[in-house]
């Protein structure tokens, strides 16, 4: 008995052993995909450690993004690389970090590696679609110097990105800089903004290596033969400082200056995301990267965030429109005619603050905005309002300010004329978040910096400018052509569409302009024109009543930077449509590719005597051809077809 024993227990053991390695290698192929990489690589002929980062998706590992960080034997230095199908996106860019106590840019060591799976799920209130689904694999080495000085290099990668930080431990000191470079092919096709503090210059196109000698914005967009890549940041905030791209012409390189010489610090320290938005043209366009990288909200109950469109009065009445209450209730009645959920009321208001005496504890009763506010409140119309940043800059400033907007029932304040990216006004941002935030006020930055993952973690922020918008007399039709792939990519922008009466100050036709409403994100979208410009082109304010500010989805449709730009955005069971080109008139040819079925497609486009609106039934996957003209574009929305369906508007 006992021997027969024996001879059988072998069997289970092996099998539970079998289980046991199979349970293990699972694990390992979730926690640590890049272990063999490493000898791999370093077996390939690379001097020192080379380590291997790729997303979790090992059916898709072809197509997405692939970060390799090399540690220089001799130097002690590190570069990243990023490749895409084995195909060039960034070559070995420099990785380091200069603080007052160390140089953490060479003579480094290896000490340890660190691999965890970060997958999460979240609900946005506004930007390219509500669900979010996270899952990258997050790589940490770690890092010493001779002195002991030691630095993590934290990398993430995802099916659309790749991106990277450093943390430091206590008493690393003021940070002086950082090495950080972007090395791109000199012949990469780019789309570049000329750096303003304001975040509103132009792109244009060069290649990496001709671009002039200067700074841009580091929201940078270059082709190679890897794919699209859009350089990004996330989760700025007052603990670091701002980023622009330095540039030499005659180089592909791209280095990292900070908005500060010197970065205060005050313990640990995990610098912004250096993000790589990285793919085909559509992953690119429709990528949530930047917000998937910054912390979860910090707001607890977020049901009082509404996005919705608005009346914007500013180019529509101007100042004098501002000081009149009369004016204010009159776009009021205009808004709740149309339906629209929220009224904008600009500088012009506000400016009468300077009379009066906040020291005053009955200084708000002063202002004719509360009347305002309760008059559209009856009429279902929320209101926003302008301020400059200066009467919000102070602690005491904010503790009037705030608690008497909210008593007074307004939904948002639009704020103004911040202008920079260094350090104090990032921890003036930090300041203004929490509070408006507490006191239910839904926020639209002008004059500002640009998303940087701040929608996901502060909800209330609807939209920012950071763009150059419709108030712009220089823009161009390439300009208009170019957001969607750069600025839009990395959250709302508030460019304020619609402006029907800017005709000769606007490089657009009529329906690119409606087409614009859809083209561009903004969870408050702002439209720029008057009533009377609405009045007398039907079709596009009807189409106007018709878009929300909220979607589920985006796609891509066709595109190329500079030359055309048309996107479908999904609410509900209806998608939207927006398509603007630059260059002389065509026919233009998108396919529907919104998926199968048949679908009722109704198209606003320019005619000869004013806009002219096209209906047809098509099946997914069928080409749309529509006749744009020069500088022109069109505007549509698809909704499932049956017998006896003649529109999808209701």
């Amino acid at each position: 008995m006992t021997s027969q024993l024996r001879k059988r227990s072998p069997r289970p053991l092996r099998s539970a052993v079998a289980a046991l390695c199979a349970g293990l290698a699972a694990t390992l192929c979730i926690t640590a995909p890049a272990w063999a990489d490493q000898d791999a690589d370093r077996n390939a002929g690379h001097p020192g450690h080379v380590w291997s980062v790729s997303g979790p998706d090992r059916a898709a590992a072809a197509h997405e993004p692939r970060a390799r960080v090399s540690l220089d034997a001799t130097t002690g230095t590190l570069s990243l690389s990023v490749t895409r199908a084995d195909r060039t996106v960034i070559e070995p860019s420099p990785v380091g970090i200069v603080t007052e106590q160390a140089d953490l840019s060479k003579d480094l060591r290896f000490l340890h590696r660190k691999d965890r799976l970060v997958k999460e799920r979240y609900r946005a209130k506004s930007g390219k679609r509500l669900d979010r689904r996270v899952l990258m694999n997050e790589t940490r080495l770690s890092f010493a110097t001779p002195t002991e000085a030691r630095f993590d290099l934290v990398i993430r990668a995802s099916a659309d990105g790749v991106a990277y930080r450093y943390v430091l431990p206590a008493g690393h000191g003021d940070v002086l800089g950082e090495t950080s470079a972007f090395n791109l092919p000199p012949d990469a096709s780019a789309w570049l903004g000329t750096y303003r503090v304001d975040n509103e210059g132009q792109f244009n196109q060069y290649t990496a290596a001709t671009a002039p000698t200067g700074e841009y914005s580091d929201q940078a967009l270059f082709a190679t033969d890897g794919g699209y890549t859009l350089l990004a940041e996330s989760d700025l905030t007052g603990a670091y400082s701002g980023a622009r791209l330095a540039h030499t012409q005659g180089t592909g390189t791209y280095r990292i200056k900070l908005a500060d010489d010197r970065v205060h610090t005050d313990g640990t320290l995990a610098t912004p995301w250096r993000a790589m938005v990285t793919g085909d043209l559509a992953t690119v366009t429709r990528s949530t990267f930047t917000d998937d990288l910054a912390p979860a909200s910090k707001v607890a109950d977020a049901s009082w965030i509404r996005p919705g469109t608005v009346l914007w009065t500013w180019l529509a009445g101007g100042r004098e429109a501002g000081q009149s209450l009369t004016a204010q209730k009159a776009y009021v009645d205009y808004a709740a005619q149309r339906h629209w959920p929220y009224e904008a009321v600009d500088a012009g208001w506000y400016f009468k603050a300077d009379e009066w005496d906040t020291t005053d504890p009955n200084w708000q009763t002063d202002s004719w905005l509360p009347e305002l506010v309760d008059y559209a409140h009856a009429k279902g119309v929320g209101i926003i309002v302008w301020i400059h940043q200066r009467d919000l800059d102070t602690p005491e400033e904010r503790a009037q300010w705030l608690p008497t907007l909210e008593r007074w029932g307004v939904k948002g304040v639009k704020i103004d004329f911040m202008n920079s990216e260094a350090q104090p006004m990032l921890q003036w941002y930090d300041a203004i978040l929490r509070g408006t935030a507490a006191h239910h006020l839904m926020v639209d930055f002008h004059g500002s910096t640009i998303p940087k993952g701040i929608q996901r973690t502060w909800p209330q922020v609807m939209t920012l400018e950071g763009v150059g918008g419709e108030e712009k007399r220089t823009n161009t039709a390439a300009h208009l052509t170019t957001l969607p792939f750069t600025r839009n990519v990395i959250g709302s922008m508030d460019f304020t569409p619609g402006g029907f009466q800017r005709v000769g100050q606007r490089p657009n036709s009529d329906a690119a302009e409606v087409g614009l409403t859809v083209a561009y994100e903004s969870g408050l979208q702002m439209f720029a024109g008057t009533p009377e410009s609405y009045d007398t082109r039907p079709l596009a304010r009807d189409f106007l009543d018709q878009i929300p500010a909220a979607w589920d989805d985006t796609r891509l449709l066709a595109g190329q930077p500079g030359q055309e730009a048309v996107l479908a955005r999904r609410s509900g069971d209806r998608w939207f449509l927006g398509g603007v080109y630059a260059g002389a008139a065509r026919t233009a040819e998108v396919p529907l590719t919104i998926g199968p079925g048949r679908w009722l497609v109704e198209t606003i486009r320019d005619g000869s005597e004013g806009l002219v609106q096209d209906r047809q039934v098509l099946r997914g996957g069928d080409t749309i051809g529509v006749d744009v003209v020069a500088n022109g574009g069109f505007a549509g929305v698809a909704c499932r077809w049956h017998p006896g369906l003649t529109t999808c508007y209701r």
